[in-house]
């Protein structure tokens, strides 16, 4: 009989439910659920609809299990750095708060003139980032938040779900390390950073690797699903750790991209690279599941999606495909961004935003819808590039491909300027490797596969990719001289 388990891949937009079915020699995989993640903003704070989302999971698994089908196994990736926090009987304090909101505004600069950033760095590999969970609760610490006092448990988001739907309060190892508070060396959290922030390391839990198998759904919760016999698998909980796990890489030397709200860009490493250029850089060393995942965050498709929810708005109900017709229609290069201004961290008026940068720049400003959107594309593009050639002094060696995986993929356009841009070749797919590499994981755990690389072999047989081939590169080049002058 095949195996077939269920990946919970929840993404800073929407959610998904995802079936997956392993014949021993093919994985193939079924969206069953898809759902909005969209925030709900309370007197001025930015919030997580937590508990409609747990709703919408419940839902998708009793959907699945009503379809008769049995179900071994379901595994559960989110996004990082946010949290939920419990009070000593288990109680949820509060909906988590959104990673984009104002509460951390200059909270960062404040911890680290207490802690210098390179002693942050050496303890945790981690980048610094205004969201970080150590940021968010340096927040709550200045404000004497009430939730923080009365809490007795912080759990991640993904464990939070966890806990839900099984009872165990446990962090899974690559979420853990995307706090800024976790010594991967040690494999512990850090009683010197907890310490100096004056945050109890009781509130944190017992780290448990990926691939860990938590338990059955609780009774109750089986009952109400109609969903009995599942086991529930600490995946890679971190939606990119899922991710990379699934980038079906081969012989050359290469770099993944994952690329959604947010593009990642980076390499595996065995061990952790805390050098001053890659502090200065602002790199970061995020736990995986056989290596470290050396690599930068970029601001990614939020520009794109941002512009799209402000033209709904509007009016201009544009779709994805006539928004990249839109971009064709225009002349290239007429401005460049730095996607990661943090201008635009926040939601809001993206398209005044941008333009207005481009005139503090002294660039033209793009006013047509079309002239926008090219403008922020080739910026992705560029930018993709300045990153992949800093990865590459850092590391010592010569990238040769690029691998592209993730939603963004769906944009033919951004996978060939980057291709361009980067002069190297975008081998592009597969568009669901957050829930492809979860499944993997349940895959290991249920010892269907018996290594990662195996299961990535089993990645490059099962579904399609394509191969996107530098062209235009010296026009490409001369421009981008332009863009690091924009972003200097």
């Amino acid at each position: 009989m095949a195996w077939k388990g269920l990946a919970v891949d929840l993404g800073a937009a929407s959610g998904r439910l995802l079936a997956g079915t392993f014949d021993g020699e093919r994985l193939a995989v079924e969206e069953k659920v898809r759902f909005a993640n969209e925030p709900v903003t309370v007197h001025q704070t930015m919030h997580w609809d937590f508990l409609r989302l747990f709703h919408h999971v419940k839902q998708g698994i009793r959907r699945v299990c009503h379809e008769g089908e049995p179900i071994a196994s379901l595994g559960i990736d989110t996004w990082a750095v946010d949290f939920g926090l419990l009070d000593s009987k288990g109680r949820l304090l509060g909906n988590p708060v959104h990673y984009r909101d104002r509460r951390t505004d200059g909270i960062m600069e404040k911890v680290t003139q207490r802690i210098p950033r390179g002693e942050i760095f050496r303890e945790t590999g981690i980048q610094f980032l205004p969201f970080n969970t150590v940021y968010q609760l340096a927040a709550l610490k200045e404000a004497n938040d009430l939730h923080l006092e009365q809490a007795d448990t912080l759990l991640m988001i993904p464990d939070l779900f966890h806990y839900f739907l099984t009872g165990q309060k446990v962090t899974e190892y690559t979420n853990a390390t995307t706090t800024q508070l976790f010594n991967p060396v040690q494999n512990t959290w850090s009683s010197t950073l907890l310490k100096a922030l004056d945050i109890s390391e009781q509130l944190f839990t017992d780290v448990v690797s990926p691939g860990s198998n938590l338990g059955k759904l609780m009774p109750a919760v089986a009952a109400e699903l109609g969903a009995t016999g599942i086991n529930v698998i600490a995946v890679a909980t971190h939606d990119t750790g899922s991710a990379v796990a699934a980038v079906p890489s081969g012989s050359q030397p290469s770099a993944y991209l994952c690329s959604g709200t947010w593009s990642l860009l980076g390499t595996e490493v065995d061990r952790l690279i805390c050098s001053e250029r890659a502090l200065a850089l602002n790199f970061t060393n995020e736990g995986g599941v056989e290596a470290f995942r050396f690599l930068k965050n970029i601001m990614g498709l939020w520009l794109l999606q941002e512009i799209k929810r402000e033209w709904e708005r509007q009016g201009k109900d544009y779709t994805w495909e006539e928004m990249t017709e839109l971009m064709a229609e225009e002349p290239p290069f007429l401005a460049f961004v730095d996607p990661d201004d943090r201008r635009f961290l926040a939601s809001g008026s993206m398209s005044d935003r941008i333009r207005n940068a481009c005139s503090e720049s002294g660039q033209p400003i793009p006013i047509s819808d079309g002239s926008l959107l090219r403008t922020v594309t080739e910026s992705l593009a560029f930018k993709y590039r300045w990153t992949l050639e800093r990865l590459e002094e850092l590391i010592g060696k010569k990238i040769e491909v690029l691998h592209m995986v993730g939603g963004g993929i769906q944009n033919r356009s951004l996978c060939q300027w980057t291709a361009n841009a980067c002069e190297r070749p975008v081998v592009a797919g597969p568009v669901e490797a957050s829930g492809i590499g979860n499944l993997l994981m349940q895959l290991l755990a249920a010892k269907e596969i018996s290594s990662l690389e195996e299961g990535r072999r089993l990645v490059a047989r099962s579904f399609p990719r394509k191969t996107y081939e530098p062209a235009q590169t010296e026009r490409w080049d001369d421009h981008y001289e332009r863009f690091q002058k924009v972003i200097r």
